[in-house]
């Protein structure tokens, strides 16, 4: 985008890639289907990424939704809609997408340079003060490259194989500047209790609430449930200790942990929180029912199926693999008849149905995240230009940035915004020299 973008005003552009092709990320974004976009009105938008979701209205001023979904119709990709206000292209193919920008880039004679490696940045003093620098230079695997600007697009940490191996970091550290720590965003998270979460291995759990807490999972009081989904921030009812964040939707087990779409949108504020100490997630798999309505539907439904196990009751009640795990956690046995079962033991059935809890041992790694939060600090990026307030010249887009938001496609929609800003503010800057290009 970033090099589309400045092409398409008359710089001429060297996009340096390190692979051997472009937009590795995005084939593998959405489940390959590329969720680029989304449909939420921009409030809704800019709170996606929580505190830092103000250093975007100036670039969603400039090129936000509507224009994204007009360029790709240009190259050829229709889009569509889903739940969620997700935007895919309509043929369910993320390679649409790259063939897309690619064909922008070069169209705009931006120059594709692949297999070439960025090593530094190289910079000399600002022509316009003495305490200044600007960029001079990029040096590669292959040469030294003059550079009357450069565009640092160089991704996140997450998702190595696509190249993404955190060199942003390092070159813009390099110059100065200050790198928030790196973290794993929507990132699945491990368990504790792993022989019980294998045991659910495969299990996918529709409209149910996840809440986390900051404390250990023995501490968590019964009935401290908020009231509603807490986004990205602390909030929902007063409970001691505090509610980190809590969601409702769809979530899986896996042979290590949890994992699903609200686990992996809690999972940033998840993993600050275990800095500060133990964490732990809870459950809530009848969230329509209040506990005691789900005592009494309990009562109602063993009262009528009086001879029927404890096993084949809880087969109504959850999906199968569940079964045996509840079994055990309950401490009813399996081929009770469901008229012999207690008060106390319905009542324990009750509590487990509304609050599932697991200790949180950690999230998986850094390379297996989404999206990787930290990166270069947004109060040293001018947010009209994108450009270094430490180096003349040098500009920032995408996940280099200390920008991540939930899932949706609010991070492609970020990366695009700030890279056509980018693109465009570098080309103008340079314009006045069009004989050293723009190096991306």
């Amino acid at each position: 985008m970033a090099a589309g973008r400045a092409g398409e005003l008359g710089a001429p552009v060297l996009l340096l890639e390190k692979t051997d092709g472009c937009g590795k990320k995005i084939l593998l974004s959405g489940k390959t289907r590329c969720n680029l976009t989304n449909t939420a009105p921009l409030s809704e938008f800019i709170a996606a990424y929580g505190p830092n979701g103000r250093f975007l209205h100036g670039a969603f001023s400039r090129f936000f939704r509507d224009e994204l979904i007009a360029l790709l119709a240009r190259y050829g990709v229709a889009v569509k809609t889903e739940r969620g206000g997700r935007v895919f292209p309509a043929s369910d193919a993320a390679r649409d997408v790259v063939h897309a920008l690619e064909r922008f880039a070069r169209e705009n004679k931006a120059v594709i340079q692949t297999t070439t490696r960025a090593l530094t940045i190289e910079t000399s003093p600002s022509p316009h003060s003495q305490s200044a620098i600007r960029v001079a230079a990029v040096r590669t695997d292959r040469a030294t490259l003059p550079a009357a600007a450069v565009i640092l697009a160089a991704g996140g940490a997450s998702y190595p194989s696509t190249g993404s191996t955190g060199d942003g970091y390092e070159m813009a550290r390099a110059l100065g500047h200050t790198i928030v720590p790196l973290r794993a965003a929507l990132v699945p998270l491990v368990v504790e209790e792993t022989a019980r979460a294998k045991a659910m291995q495969g299990v996918s759990l529709r409209n149910v609430r996840l809440t986390a807490f900051q404390c250990r999972a023995d501490q968590i009081e019964p009935d401290r449930v908020p009231l509603y989904d807490c986004g990205r921030g602390i909030a929902g009812r007063k409970a001691r200790p505090p509610v980190l964040e809590s969601r409702f939707g769809e979530m899986m087990m896996t042979h290590f942990g949890i994992g699903g779409p609200i686990t992996l949108q809690m999972s940033l504020a998840i993993v600050d929180a275990l800095e500060r100490g133990p964490v732990s997630v809870a459950i809530d798999l009848k969230p329509a029912l209040s506990r005691e309505q789900l005592r009494r539907r309990l009562q109602r439904d063993f009262d009528r199926h009086g001879r029927r196990t404890f096993r084949n009751i809880l087969k109504d009640l959850l999906p199968a693999k569940m079964g045996e795990p509840f079994v055990e956690l309950c401490g009813i046995a399996s081929d009770k008849p469901a008229n012999q079962i207690s008060a106390d033991e319905r009542d324990r059935l009750a509590a487990l149905l509304k609050s599932l809890r697991f200790n949180i041992r950690g999230p998986l790694p850094l390379t297996a995240a989404i999206v990787t939060a930290g990166g270069v600090a947004l109060s040293e990026v001018d947010p009209c230009t994108m450009e270094s307030r430490r180096v003349g010249g040098l500009y920032f887009c995408g996940e280099v940035l200390d920008l991540d938001a939930d899932t949706g496609g609010f991070n492609l929609q970020a990366a695009f915004s700030t890279g056509y800003v980018a693109g465009e503010s570098a080309a103008r800057a340079t314009q006045t020299n069009p004989r050293r290009s723009t190096a991306s």
